[in-house]
């Protein structure tokens, strides 16, 4: 596997397989004592589907999250929180 996919699955990276209709998800990873796989079909539309280069997409957690619930993932963006300064 780890030859196909050009990634450890014992890393802590995140596998995202997509049917050809977008529709359906299967998601793997290495939870620390076992692989879990998460499947999930969506009833209506289809999974928004981020850039891929190289064979791999790279998402925030919050943009999987975003991905899984169906949602548009590109929408959300980070904001740069500041610093507190330090008290003198």
């Amino acid at each position: 596997m780890r030859e196909q996919l050009r990634h450890d699955p014992f890393s802590g990276t995140i596998f995202v397989f997509r049917s050809k209709r977008a529709d359906r998800l299967k998601i793997l990873v290495w939870d620390g004592t076992g692989l879990v796989l998460l499947w999930k079909r969506l009833e209506q539309n289809a999974f928004r589907w981020p850039p891929i280069s190289d064979g791999v997409m790279r998402l925030s957690a919050s943009q999987l999250a975003a991905l899984m619930d169906g949602l548009d993932w590109s929408r959300l963006h980070a904001h740069d929180v500041a610093q507190p300064s330090a008290a003198s």
